[in-house]
């Protein structure tokens, strides 16, 4: 602080000096930056050519502080500021209610002069002179937002705001159409025609498959991941699905239906091995849970609505028409097991299936996948197929069924053609023969339907062992949605 009578002011619109208001006190700004800073924005002044701080000449007074900002040290006279101070009474806020006590510039002359001015000068002088009074001074326009924009500015920045705002519509339209993109399913990128929906999802058409997919999306959408317990039971959080749901359900169709490998599919949907995976597994789990749940085989009276003419001419009894199938799989190093798998009429390794088809071409039943070595009868025998029978049921198979005495067990026949007992047959055993021949080329042909899920075009690896079972029954009911076989010309009905 200095007492000098050279002290004055440097707040906008203060004019308090030493001289003038003696009783005052002038403070310097601080050193501290910080501080200073503060100071600096609080008195609406910034640094500049007409503005300069300097220390010992650049000052203000006490009437811009808080009355408890200020304190006289004990046994001194100075004013001093308490520290971290800054000034926050002026024209502009509360320090102007002091300021309407304050006289007008014309009273406070006619006062100084000892004369009434108001006589001398005349009502547009006066206020002349107020409104010269109340101007900032010019050192107070150093910003430059106060002066009106140059010629053009305007226009110009029109011009820009236009031009950006055309961008942004363009960026936005641009983050629409990616946004649509990216929402659409992949299988689309794929699939565009019913032949290629044949192809990829042996659907005979896109309406199948979306008729299809709508009735397993409401459950789909609850579908729990086979790793999730798993990363669960270690803490680690579980990621979320890369894929929307109908496109796993469509990746994993590509799989069985189309044959495809692992490798292929993440290259074509863009994810990781491990996530093509991780579908694979939890879908097949998926589909045989809900194909499985569904009651695939047909009551007696079903059998008899939906039953072809030739069936009621020469079989109007028969319930289901069954036969065995085999796929070939992976040798095994284990002797004992290459035994058991090898199969005398394919000369190969495989798994052994017992399937059973209505009349009207529906896969009615599908027993498990067995060792190749397995007889037809003891297939029939440990998959509980006599079980789902009635007294009255006539079952049509081939020779190669010995299974009348089990069947006998539950009231139900056998229809199979008849054993050649002389030189030739009679008349009746060959219509008989022809006629069962005819009908038993159905389930030779729900089977081969089955086989054209190209999954099952190579061998078995033995690492699907574990869920090859589970794919055999989802292969063998998806059959199904391709519509039931015409007996005369192999089509869907």
């Amino acid at each position: 602080m200095k007492q000098h009578s050279k002290c004055y002011c440097s707040v906008p619109f203060c004019s308090n000096s030493k001289r003038k208001q003696p009783h005052l006190s002038f403070h310097d700004f601080p050193r501290d930056k910080h501080l200073r800073v503060k100071w600096i924005t609080a008195i609406r002044r910034d640094e500049s050519t007409q503005f300069t701080i300097l220390r010992g000449s650049t000052y203000v007074c006490s009437q811009h502080f808080r009355p408890e900002q200020l304190y006289v040290k004990e046994g001194g006279s100075r004013v001093r500021l308490k520290k971290g101070s800054v000034p926050s009474r002026f024209a502009w806020n509360d320090f102007g209610s002091q300021k309407e006590n304050r006289q007008a510039p014309y009273e406070r002359t006619s006062t100084r002069l000892g004369f009434n001015i108001d006589a001398a000068m005349g009502e547009r002088d006066v206020k002349e002179l107020e409104a010269m009074q109340c101007e900032p001074t010019a050192h107070v326009m150093e910003h430059d937002y106060w002066r009106p924009p140059s010629p053009g500015t305007v226009d110009a920045a029109a011009a820009r705001i236009k031009e950006l705002e055309q961008k942004v519509m363009e960026l936005e339209n641009e983050i629409n159409r990616l946004t649509f993109l990216t929402d659409q399913p992949k299988m689309n990128h794929f699939c565009s025609t019913d032949e290629e929906f044949r192809f990829f999802t042996r659907f005979p058409s896109e309406e199948m498959f979306v008729l299809f997919w709508e009735s397993v999306a409401p459950s789909a959408s609850r579908i729990i991941y086979w790793t999730k317990a798993q990363r669960e039971a270690y803490g680690t959080p579980s990621s979320h699905c890369k894929l929307p749901l109908i496109d796993e359900c469509f990746l994993f169709l590509c799989r069985i239906a189309a044959g495809l490998k692992e490798q292929a599919l993440a290259s074509m949907f863009k994810v990781s091995l491990s996530t093509v995976s991780r579908i694979i597994t939890t879908w097949t789990s998926y589909f045989y849970l809900v194909l499985g749940s569904q009651p695939s085989w047909m009551t007696r009276q079903q059998v008899q609505a939906t039953m072809p003419e030739n069936f009621r001419r020469y079989c109007p009894e028969v319930r289901v028409l069954i036969d065995c199938t085999e796929v070939r799989c992976e040798t095994a190093t284990s002797l004992t097991l290459q035994s058991e798998s090898f199969s005398n009429y394919k000369n190969h390794t495989t798994f052994k299936g017992l399937v059973g088809v209505a009349p009207c071409g529906i896969i009615t039943f599908v027993s498990q996948l067995y060792t190749g070595s397995v007889s037809d009868q003891e297939i029939t025998r440990r998959s509980n197929f006599t079980r789902l029978l009635q007294p009255g049921d006539g079952v049509m198979a081939d020779k190669g069924f010995q299974i009348e005495r089990m069947l006998a067990e539950v009231g139900a026949t056998l229809i199979i053609p008849p054993f050649k007992k002389s030189a030739q047959f009679s008349k009746e055993d060959a219509e008989k023969t022809q006629a069962i021949a005819r009908l038993g080329v159905l389930v030779e042909r729900a089977i081969q339907r089955v086989k054209e899920y190209h999954i099952w075009d190579g061998v078995v690896p033995l690492s699907l062992t574990g869920s090859v079972n589970q794919l055999w029954a989802i292969c063998c009911l998806m059959s199904n949605y391709l519509g039931p076989l015409d007996i005369k010309e192999d089509k869907p009905v």
